[in-house]
């Protein structure tokens, strides 16, 4: 059984400048140093082009820091890949992304929106985790979702820092 969640970043710019800052190199290395404190991470791909935004990263999180649940599985560091695509902009920008593991025994997919709000723009990710393991499926989504809020919050961290030093 699948289990999802949504996390909202709220930020007070408009949508054009946060869609700015998802078109810029520099904002996505702020982003992977930002995640260097839970993990190895690197940026694989990057590419921006008229159509939208195409970006591939890398974690790498060893096995002697992952839960005990998840060690059960997992007999090797844990290498993600994370696909992300936003669409060309626009007010109501969408996007998708994916993440993989290996011989893992599930997927982490999600849609992304980015839309005009009183206070500015709203970016919210809606995240589907599937784990095709009886008896501790249920368990290892919930983990899975429960430490993309930590994901969500630091990535929205960075993306309103870096907006304000654009913008100030």
């Amino acid at each position: 059984m699948a289990r999802k969640m949504n996390y909202s970043a709220r930020l007070p710019f408009t949508t054009e400048q946060v869609y700015e800052a998802l078109r810029s190199r520099d904002y996505w290395d702020a982003i992977i140093e930002e995640m260097r404190k839970y993990s190895h991470n690197e940026m694989k791909t990057f590419d921006v082009k008229d159509s939208g935004i195409d970006i591939t990263m890398l974690h790498t999180i060893p096995r002697t820091e992952l839960p005990d649940i998840a060690q059960t599985v997992m007999k090797k560091d844990m290498i993600i890949t994370r696909n992300i695509h936003y669409d060309a902009y626009s007010e109501t920008t969408a996007g998708t992304y994916d993440a993989s593991i290996p011989a893992g025994p599930g997927s982490l997919t999600g849609v992304v929106s980015l839309f005009p709000t009183d206070a500015g723009a709203t970016l919210r990710t809606t995240s589907e985790a599937k784990v095709y393991l009886p008896f501790i499926g249920g368990k290892l989504e919930q983990l899975m979702l429960v430490n993309l809020v930590d994901l969500w919050r630091g990535e929205g961290e960075v993306t309103e820092n870096y907006l304000k030093t654009k913008h100030a």
